[in-house]
């Protein structure tokens, strides 16, 4: 797919898409625990649905009610395939291999595109220490794992992602861990587990959080319930563009978002306020708009690196040089983030700077019309989008149909709002 986004003056009030942060956590959570779950404002992006695909393949039944919402019926772990497809999600991968070496069956775990070049070798030297034969591809994907996990006291870098402590948490959690503790040392994105630790104690697991330095547990099992509802939260990661598409081509509200979430890239508010945009913030509705000039900000995004983005599109349109923290979260994504956002925003006229473990935004000046390219990533694809509304010419993004990956209806919001966006399915 290619988008050509047509420089455009935005209004009008969006609703947030749904969080893929707390639908898959919400996914694990009905998979492990007895019963029924229902699902509220459950998301429809590929991450989303390939969590749904691999619940459902580790022994959980899923169907879509009248008001479509997704109910999960689930008796634990009780893998109807010995193979596991996470798609290109990060978080699916790392949470769900604790999560499926509960069960004593061999299952390998796999995933598609850049997943397949993550490094997957924290799982080499954790599950052994648990019980779980563990083969992978020299630290790569496919991951053939046997358990059952048994709960132990370990510790855990938590350097390279929050996520593979999520999904040991959960699988504790499940295993009904009790006497043990999980030890991480520099652990990144702490926002991240206060969500995971948030959707464990919704489904009944208590655990003790010492600092987000140890994480204890008392030996408490998710109780059967008649029902259990769970409403899924509005995605700050994805809202995260639509706020800076608003500061700088607004005026616009956004709605859903809870500004009480744990929900590490709720940040963005900090850097929107910092560069001197109109803001006002009510619960459930944001509104936000341009001033005739925005001011460079310094941000430091070690616990929200998905905020890089969306921040260097905001940064090209303020005066000065703009300083983001946290470079160094940024190789094992979707792209080498801070390489591509250099490459693509050189396109545009705006010169990126990679200093250690800082990022320096050149902004204000036009940005001119270029062809971009998405680097097959999510966020890359709507940052050159965001970009793209003001700029002296077209700004064109090749593979642009990335955006699935977290946030389909992204440029149907944004033509929602008033962007002119034109498509080509077909190149």
């Amino acid at each position: 797919m290619v988008v050509t986004i047509h420089p455009s003056q935005l209004s009008g009030t969006i609703h947030a898409a749904a969080s893929k942060s707390s639908m898959q956590r919400a996914c694990a959570a009905a998979l492990l625990t007895p019963g029924e779950t229902v699902l509220v404002n459950p998301g429809k992006s590929n991450d989303d649905l390939a969590a749904i695909d691999v619940i459902q393949k580790l022994g959980a039944s899923v169907e879509e009610d009248a008001d479509g919402n997704l109910v999960i019926r689930s008796a634990g772990i009780d893998p109807k395939n010995n193979e596991v497809n996470c798609g290109e999600s990060g978080l699916g991968i790392r949470m769900f291999t604790p999560i499926a070496a509960l069960s004593k069956k061999q299952i390998t775990l796999t995933g598609k595109g850049s997943l397949l070049t993550r490094p997957m070798d924290f799982f080499d030297e954790i599950l052994p220490k648990l019980g779980v034969k563990v083969q992978s591809q020299n630290g790569r994907l496919p991951l053939q794992i046997q358990g059952p996990l048994q709960p132990a006291d370990i510790e855990v870098d938590g350097s390279l992602s929050s996520q593979f402590l999520t999904g040991l948490l959960m699988a504790y959690g499940a295993a009904g861990a009790d006497g043990v503790a999980i030890t991480v040392k520099d652990l990144k994105s702490k926002p991240y587990i206060d969500l995971t630790l948030q959707v464990m104690k919704h489904f009944g697991w208590d655990v003790v959080n010492h600092n987000h330095e140890r994480f204890s547990f008392n030996g408490n099992k998710a109780q059967k319930a008649a029902v259990q509802k769970y409403t899924v939260e509005g995605d700050w990661s994805g809202a995260a563009f639509l706020l800076v598409a608003g500061a700088i081509a607004g005026p616009i509200t956004v709605k859903g978002l809870d500004v009480f979430s744990t929900q590490a890239d709720k940040a963005v508010l900090q850097a929107l306020m910092d560069c001197g945009c109109v803001l006002s913030i009510e619960p459930g509705q944001i509104d936000i708009g341009p001033m005739p000039s925005l001011k460079a900000f310094h941000f430091n995004a070690n616990d929200c690196p998905d905020l890089f983005p969306p921040l260097v599109a905001l940064a090209a349109y303020c005066d000065g040089t703009t300083v983001i923290e946290g470079v160094n979260r940024l190789t094992h994504k979707e792209s080498n983030r801070a390489l591509t956002l250099q490459e693509e925003f050189a396109k545009l006229g705006i010169e990126i700077t990679l200093q250690d473990d800082l990022m320096l935004v050149k902004g204000g000046t036009l940005l001119k019309g270029a062809t971009t390219h998405s680097h097959h990533d999510h966020r890359i694809a709507m940052a050159c989008a965001v970009a793209g509304l003001r700029a002296g010419g077209n700004v064109t993004i090749e593979e642009a149909d990335a955006i699935n990956k977290s946030y389909p209806d992204f440029y149907e919001h944004l033509k929602k709002l008033g962007a002119k966006v034109s498509v080509i399915t077909n190149y």
